[in-house]
């Protein structure tokens, strides 16, 4: 499945930054990790940090897949609204969710000063603002849900939206304290060149065919032949987990980003804030580090990749549009235009922990918005059940919940 277009910003901007051999031998570990973008990054940094003998393979290069095409907001917001999620699953599980978003961009601050990242992390507020007059309802009902689950929230009305903003044309808005931004696709790439150092295989260009499960391991054949003995199996496959697992747990969206060219004077309103608004699908941005501006949105159900990189065009108006009833006077001067694939669940969680058909093994999927965040919890989760410790989040986020 090719999980992104053509042409993502941060592959482009950053280029290949490593490279790893293909699997040329018979291997033997504690933890094969398969899949090699931010979730398998931080999963083997974990393990590593522990002291499993870890193995890790992708079938591409490194990162080549979403991540390269991620937008690398840093959000305690879930897709689905605090207020929602209390409905559907309980106070106790919705808010520990939320929490645990949070806390996950503490930690990953924490993480990039421990291994001296140059990954831009850059602590942001976020802007959840009312597209439509109608919406200034549910989203006040959202503002004192979080109000009230302890999150340091505040409502702006349109005015003041306007004036710490430059924005036109909304209807008020929840200014979140906690936020940050981070180039995921060097990070990622960060967190292996220190765990290789501390004896991480990889092998990139590396596809597993096929896996027998034994008691107390596995065996995985990749395409080459050759094959790998582990005790456990850890799954970062994001979206491809689709094509492995057979019940329908998550639906495919295609999403679309665009980036300016620099101009960091005409965005400074927005430099420390990450945006985006109640539409359906929404929209999204935030500034980059070299001062572009990078818009997302127009969300639509993922059928095939030609099909999705067809509409970029379509998409680059949609977005532009949006961007022009808060910008009126701003002319936006595209400089990259990408698409990418991700998943969207019943309740806007991820799924993370075992699954009845893969023996000695762990799925860390992290879908919607909030991947990186939820991979860095996932991280946490897979630690805890390799010591044959429940953690409180497992109910909420197992299959066939």
């Amino acid at each position: 499945m090719d999980l992104k277009s053509n042409e993502p910003f941060w592959l482009l901007k950053n280029g290949l930054i490593s490279s790893y051999p293909s699997l040329k031998s018979n291997e033997e570990c504690d933890v094969l990790i398969i899949g090699g973008g931010i979730t398998g990054s931080l999963a083997a940094h974990q393990m590593m940090s522990e002291g499993y003998k870890t193995i890790l393979i992708d079938k591409r290069e490194l990162c080549n897949g979403s991540t390269s095409a991620t937008t690398s907001m840093l959000q305690y917001e879930i897709d689905v609204p605090l207020f929602e999620l209390i409905e559907k699953i309980g106070k106790k599980g919705a808010v520990a969710s939320y929490k645990a978003c949070s806390d996950s961009i503490d930690k990953l601050e924490k993480l990039t000063g421990e291994i001296k990242s140059d990954s831009g992390f850059k602590r942001k507020k976020s802007l959840y603002y009312a597209s439509k007059k109608k919406d200034v309802a549910w989203l006040k009902k959202e503002f004192n849900a979080r109000k009230d689950a302890g999150f340091k929230v505040k409502w702006l009305e349109s005015d003041e939206v306007s004036k710490q903003f430059g924005f036109e044309n909304t209807y008020g808005g929840i200014l979140s304290e906690q936020g940050a931004s981070i180039d995921a696709f060097k990070f990622a790439h960060e967190l292996f060149k220190v765990n290789v150092k501390k004896g991480l295989q990889i092998f990139d260009k590396t596809e597993m065919t096929d896996v027998e499960y034994f008691k107390g391991y596995n065996l995985i054949t990749v395409d080459s032949g050759f094959q790998i003995k582990a005790k456990k199996v850890i799954y970062c496959i994001g979206y491809e987990s689709k094509n492995l697992i057979k019940e329908h747990f998550v639906n495919l969206k295609s999403t679309y980003a665009i980036v300016s060219e620099i101009d960091p004077k005409k965005f400074k309103n927005i430099t420390n804030t990450l945006v985006w608004n109640t539409d359906e699908p929404y929209m999204y941005m935030r500034t980059t580090d070299d001062g572009r501006l990078l818009i997302g949105g127009g969300d639509e159900d993922f059928y095939d990749a030609e099909k999705r990189d067809s509409l970029l065009n379509k998409k680059e108006k949609e977005i532009l549009k949006t961007l022009k009833k808060i910008k009126p006077d701003y002319h936006f001067y595209t400089d990259f235009v990408w698409a990418g694939t991700f998943g969207e669940t019943k309740d806007g969680l991820p799924y993370i922990g075992e699954h009845k058909d893969f023996k000695n093994s762990y799925f860390i999927l992290g879908f919607g918005g909030n991947g990186i965040t939820f991979s860095v919890t996932g991280m946490e989760m897979v630690s805890q059940f390799m010591k044959g410790k429940k953690h409180l989040l497992s109910k909420y986020f197992k299959f066939g919940r």
